[in-house]
């Protein structure tokens, strides 16, 4: 197996491949299309904003490798949020691998924007390697819309997705590499694949 990061200059790279690591996993960083074609598991990790993740993917040459991927795929945090259409954060389009529009999360008493910490998830699918209950750890302003492919959520004022399943993909909204023993259990699943 080969599990490949993608290394955009941008995001969380370099904490998802230790935690692979970790787990006995050699991950390596690619950019090219080549590299993502070949690799029989990827991630798409992410950190900051939309429009400048889609900009960086469509400068390597990789938003039709990624739409046309038919092998296990991660999208992590930001990542996940670019498996969609739109974003609120830009007038960018994003994949287009998963219908609807990211939207901002609104503030209220108790819940500033971003949400940032450990939140407890719900109705988790099988197969992912987390478990009700688990606390897992957060950090956005901007949340992926409900639907059948939610995999888990979390309560922020509503029902979130914490975390999706449709066809080779996998995605997190939170960051499994900073989520102790659940964020663990996710990726070894997700390994397993």
């Amino acid at each position: 197996m080969s599990l490949a990061i993608l290394d955009l200059g941008y995001g969380n790279t370099e904490s998802i491949r230790l935690a692979f690591q970790r787990l006995g996993a050699d991950p390596i960083l690619v950019s090219d299309p080549a590299s993502v074609q070949a690799a029989s598991k990827i991630v798409l990790p992410g950190v900051g904003n939309a429009g400048y993740g889609m900009q960086r993917l469509e400068e390597a040459g990789l938003i039709a490798t990624l739409k046309l991927r038919n092998k296990p795929a991660l999208g992590i945090c930001l990542g996940m949020q670019m498996l969609f259409e739109a974003s609120e954060e830009t007038d960018r389009p994003l994949l287009g691998i998963l219908k609807g529009k990211v939207r901002a999360l609104k503030p209220a008493k108790g819940r500033p924007v971003p949400h940032m910490g450990w939140t407890k998830v719900s109705n988790v699918a099988p197969g992912i390697g987390l478990s009700e209950g688990d606390h897992l750890y957060f950090a956005h302003s901007f949340a992926c819309p409900k639907g059948p492919t939610m995999a888990a959520r979390v309560d922020y004022g509503g029902p979130i997705p914490a975390a999706l399943r449709h066809k080779n993909w996998w995605a997190a909204q939170f960051h499994p590499e900073r989520s102790s023993g659940p964020g663990a259990n996710f990726l070894k699943a997700f390994l397993a694949a």
